[in-house]
């Protein structure tokens, strides 16, 4: 069973390539948006420090100088494997410690505003890849919870902390499975958030997280939550970067 499949007894057949010598940020961000992706590069300084190539193609790797501060940018795919797996690749072209992950998720919670900040505080695995680097679990912590929380309190930016529930089959997002993460605190739902903390843990690494509610399940029918073509409050709203840079400046000083 997959839950039985976490063996940190013997080595991996292959390993992710630590290049010694990549530039050392303080920070590095991910963001699912092409459309954030391109905002931020019409807006801010950008340098490519790195690309990383596989079939699906190439993701350039950015360094922005932002407040004394190296912070580096990439976009990474949607789901768990990929997500988790952008950050073990990262390795070969950067070098740091803190990976920040924004974006948006559906809502499990009728009463929390389209476009509200909600905080993760732990995750339901209903994934595969964590348990490949965890032991088996239903849920995992999202161990900066409290950090993310500390700095939305000081930049006076309304949220709410709950549990998040992630899931590799958005369409399979069934009633009775809905009821059971929300009875049992989730108000969010996405894909990546419990591997990408798994995978965050087992290197040693320090993972930020927050997302933005989205489409919402907590109604008789599904709820979009906006127009076609509307970009605020969305994923795909370039104001969660400047929340998300403002954040690597707070965490690069922990």
């Amino acid at each position: 069973m997959i839950t039985e499949t976490f063996d940190n007894k013997s080595p991996a057949k292959i390993n992710p390539w630590v290049n010694e010598n990549a530039p050392e940020l303080d920070v590095c961000i991910l963001t699912f948006s092409k459309v954030v992706l391109e905002n931020v590069l019409a807006t801010y300084d950008c340098e490519k420090i790195g690309e990383m190539t596989d079939v699906a193609g190439t993701r350039d790797i950015y360094k922005i100088d932002y407040k004394g501060k190296k912070i580096g940018l990439f976009q990474t795919f949607v789901g768990a494997p990929s997500c988790a797996g952008s950050i073990e690749c990262s390795y070969s072209q950067i070098k740091t410690k803190k990976y920040i992950l924004f974006g948006g998720a559906g809502c499990l919670n009728k009463e929390i505003a389209h476009g509200r900040i909600m905080i993760p505080n732990e995750a339901y695995r209903d994934e595969g890849t964590s348990y490949h680097y965890a032991e088996p679990s239903d849920y995992i912590e999202v161990k900066n919870h409290d950090i993310v929380a500390e700095f939305m309190r000081k930049y006076e930016l309304p949220y709410v902390e709950g549990r998040t529930w992630t899931t590799d089959a958005f369409f399979r997002e069934t009633e009775t499975n809905f009821e059971k993460r929300k009875s049992e605190g989730c108000i969010s739902v996405e894909m990546e958030c419990a591997a990408v903390q798994a995978v965050c843990t087992f290197r040693g690494l320090d993972l930020y997280v927050f997302f933005t509610g989205g489409d919402l399940l907590d109604c008789p029918v599904w709820d979009e939550r906006r127009k076609e073509g509307e970009i605020k409050g969305s994923q795909d709203d370039p104001h969660h970067f400047d929340i998300a840079i403002e954040l690597a400046c707070f965490v690069g000083d922990k």
